[in-house]
């Protein structure tokens, strides 16, 4: 049974093209392994999962690419690892036209729930 989140976020996805919703639906599916007890919402017209009452990630899909919001600077490695793809402080950017680094995400989520 799917929670008024869940339906929000499948309806958010929905309104993509396959080849976009199909990286959409794989990291939403990354981000809520890697965020344990995360719950899924819409806010600011894009996904979050939030934890807690806290938001942990939003993400949004747009023409040329996928952004994460908010990535704060990470410490060393793993802040190089994410650098490439910064476009502002606390936003990173995906392209279509390249390959999404999933297991940065995970690395991501995993130090967002580490901070916490």
């Amino acid at each position: 049974m799917s929670t008024p989140g869940q339906d929000a976020v499948d309806a958010y996805i929905a309104q993509f093209p396959p080849e976009v919703g199909d990286r959409l639906t794989q990291l939403r599916h990354v981000i809520l392994e890697h965020l344990p007890g995360g719950h899924e919402i819409v806010r600011y017209d894009m996904p979050a999962v939030m934890v807690g009452e806290r938001y942990g990630l939003h993400f949004a899909g747009w023409r040329k690419h996928i952004a994460l919001y908010p990535v704060p600077s990470f410490e060393e490695p793993l802040e190089s690892r994410i650098s490439p793809y910064r476009s502002g402080k606390d936003t990173v950017r995906f392209l279509h036209t390249k390959d999404l680094p999933y297991d940065l995400v995970a690395d991501v989520c995993d130090q967002l729930m580490r901070s916490r």
